[in-house]
């Protein structure tokens, strides 16, 4: 019989079944079968709440900034620089949201928390590694375009100490930066897009590269959209755009060699620091307070960058085959994506 208080079976009746009946496995139900899969909670419900939990958390946190601080209008933000004060809350906050969000999906779904990109077996020197090559292939552009006539440098702005001061304060600035769109782009929404898509590909083609292609389906989605998010800055341009997504599966395919982000996370404070404090030239169409040198764009946009920065340059596309090069012989291919729970 069943008890009334804790709802168990009763030895009486338990006795009366028979080994097979204890022995044989209870069904998942409809709704177990909707929501979870192989690898636990399916891939496209685990994106929904992900994205649900973040933008609840960005909304109501913006909705604080704004009652706190009420935000400049459009046209003075356009026309101003980035202040050290907004760069650091816009990009702060953001990032441990997307960590806290991060963090509750690992706990749902029952994964270690590295596995969405911050893992990896070399990350210090993965992460060195790319603060150096991000400086050096950004001063690559900036030397031809100078070269090339089509930079000019003005002045210099800061001296004495505060060229440390500022420096050291918008490198830790510009790391906020790069962990907030490495991390939320080709975290855990790269990672679990990645696998809903290598089931779908392994199911649909019976095809042992299912994980590859799913990881680079993924990419491909998640790096148009990087691109395309630009595309919100005051200066930016439609080659300014296309850099940014195709450095956006460079940055995915560091990703596939090392497994990790701290290279790409690296490469991107570095790259971004370069432009906006070092050279100071326009990063994606926005500038900073207090960088070191002042510059201006000379000619046709599609050469210098105009109000882009470098980045708007038809330049910058040999400079991303570059950086490709640098992926392809400095970081050793590790197992990630060769499993079909790769990163587990």
């Amino acid at each position: 019989m069943l008890d009334t208080e804790t709802g168990d079976l009763r030895p009486d009746q338990d006795a009366g079944l028979t080994s097979a009946e204890l022995l044989a496995p209870t069904r998942p139900s409809a709704l177990h079968k909707i929501f979870m899969g192989r690898d636990g909670l399916r891939s496209g419900w685990g994106l929904l709440v992900f994205i649900a939990l973040f933008a609840a958390l960005i909304f109501y946190a913006n909705f604080i900034s704004h009652k706190l601080h009420p935000p400049a209008p459009k046209t003075a933000q356009a026309d101003a620089e980035i202040s050290l004060r907004r760069g650091f809350i816009s990009e702060a906050i953001p990032f441990l949201l997307v960590l806290l969000v991060t963090w509750i999906m690992s706990k749902i779904e029952r994964r270690p928390i590295y596995v969405y990109g911050f893992g990896g077996r070399r990350k210090l020197p993965n992460f060195l590694a790319g603060l150096a090559w991000g400086v050096t292939c950004l001063s690559l552009l900036v030397l031809t375009l100078w070269k090339t006539g089509l930079l000019v440098f003005d002045s210099r702005l800061i001296f004495g100490s505060d060229v440390l001061r500022y420096g050291a304060i918008w490198l830790v600035g510009f790391l906020l930066v790069a962990l907030l769109e490495e991390y939320f782009t080709r975290g855990y929404l790269q990672y679990t897009l990645t696998r809903g898509l290598a089931g779908f590909y392994q199911w649909a083609f019976k095809t042992r590269h299912g994980a590859a292609l799913g990881f680079w389906t993924a990419a491909v989605i998640f790096s148009v959209l990087f691109g395309l998010s630009h595309g919100r800055n005051p200066g930016e341009s439609p080659i300014g755009e296309l850099s940014a997504g195709v450095g956006g599966m460079v940055f995915c395919f560091s990703l596939w060699r090392t497994g990790s982000l701290w290279w790409a996370i690296g490469f991107h404070t570095s790259w971004d620091w370069a432009q906006s404090f070092l050279y100071g030239v326009a990063d994606s169409g926005t500038m900073v307070q207090h960088h070191l040198l002042a510059t201006h764009p000379v000619g046709k946009p599609i050469l210098s960058g105009g109000t882009t920065g470098p980045e708007g340059s038809i330049f910058v596309v040999a400079i991303l085959a570059l950086i490709s090069v640098i992926v392809v012989f400095t970081l050793p291919r590790t197992d990630y994506g060769r499993a079909p729970d790769s990163g587990q």
